[in-house]
């Protein structure tokens, strides 16, 4: 008998030269690029090249990249339409992944499989995922979508778009960092199904679609959303020794903590910390940093688990003003350039994923009548 490794676990089912995780020392590379690195010094544009080119852009291209994103990041009156239509959502996560889909109906190149055709449709997914959900997120308000400016950069024509009003420009240049993050993790779960998709040859908007679908999920996008209402349920510093102790004594899950890959801190999460804190003292709401910090020493000390990308995401994006059960479809405004980078790379070198599975169920079994059942 074959050994089977539960949920793929340290399984290697391909190879990618998009990005590289050492779980053992932390660290995470975008095309060979540390994401420190990136963090400090790039701007999300300019990491959406690297994933899609293989190299950061120079300056011209830089540019072209950035028009080229602005005059696709308009979406149809038909989407709009359609989001003010459909039915208020258990979760907004169902309201993104029909609208992704949806895209497909109104975009002439759906089934141009070319790679010409595919890098297009890479390109306005990216514009359009933004503008997707900042319309949504107004739409159930009550309120018009606010048109992107074709002026300002993804990072802050999101929070603009979301909130009517230009951000500050720190909290642009953090919503930036935050995207950068979060822009690809190698053979995650959404981004897997993106390949999985793509490698029976089907269309772009459909392997996109079936990764929304993944990350929806609560032990992937959903995480961050689940810590910031852990956050607000406890409410004070005071509340958080108690509170954890009660969970850990119930043996429930702290969300936030752990990860598959990585067995020491998540490199993502040490700019997230920095981020969370800095954002805290600018606007004068330092105690969600100050809880999450306390969590986090507790969750060490006593648990010798260490923190990961969603903990100080959640109070970062709380400080930025973006509603909580967005959380995860912002995610998706960031990961979009790591599924699309995947998908070009599934199609360019394809081979359909089929894997096995070993057979545990009965043998033998034969057919009775139903007369006589």
């Amino acid at each position: 008998m074959a050994e089977v490794k539960v949920g793929l676990q340290d399984v290697v089912v391909a190879t990618s030269s998009i990005c590289s995780i050492d779980g053992q020392r932390g660290i995470l590379t975008y095309r060979g690029y540390d994401i420190h690195d990136l963090a400090e010094h790039a701007t999300f544009e300019e990491v959406v090249y690297l994933l899609w080119y293989g190299r950061l852009p120079r300056q011209h291209e830089l540019d072209e990249l950035i028009q080229q994103l602005a005059e696709n990041r308009p979406i149809l009156p038909e989407i709009i339409d359609l989001l003010k239509r459909l039915p208020p959502p258990q979760h907004p996560m169902e309201t993104l992944r029909t609208a992704v889909s949806a895209l497909s109906l109104y975009d002439a190149e759906a089934e141009d499989m070319s790679e010409e055709a595919n890098r297009r449709k890479a390109l306005r997914l990216t514009g359009q995922m933004g503008t997707l959900v900042a319309a949504f997120g107004r739409i159930r308000e009550g309120k018009e979508p606010v048109p992107p400016d074709p002026k300002l950069g993804h990072a802050a024509n999101f929070l603009y778009m979301l909130k009517g009003e230009r951000p500050d420009p720190e909290d642009a240049h953090w919503f930036d960092v935050a995207l950068i993050l979060h822009a690809d993790h190698s053979y995650n779960a959404s981004t897997f199904c993106a390949r999985v998709t793509a490698s029976t040859l089907s269309d772009m908007h459909s392997c996109i679609t079936s990764a929304i679908g993944a990350l929806k999920g609560p032990l992937h996008g959903g995480a961050n959303e689940q810590v910031m209402r852990m956050l607000l349920e406890i409410q004070t510093p005071e509340n958080v020794a108690p509170y954890i102790h009660n969970l850990l004594a119930q043996k429930k899950k702290v969300m936030g903590f752990g990860h598959r890959v990585y067995h020491t801190e998540d490199p993502r999460a040490t700019v997230l910390r920095r981020m969370s804190e800095a954002l805290g003292k600018r606007t004068g709401q330092t105690k969600w940093f100050e809880m999450s910090k306390q969590i986090e020493d507790l969750m060490i000390r006593e648990k010798k688990i260490n923190a990961n990308v969603d903990f100080y995401s959640a109070s970062s994006y709380y400080v930025l003003g973006i509603p909580v059960d967005l959380y995860p479809l912002v995610f998706a405004v960031s990961r979009i350039s790591g599924w699309t980078a995947h998908v070009l790379e599934q199609y360019a070198n394809n081979k359909l994923i089929r894997p096995l599975a070993e057979y545990v169920g009965p043998t033998n079994q034969k057919y009775v009548p139903i007369s006589q059942r």
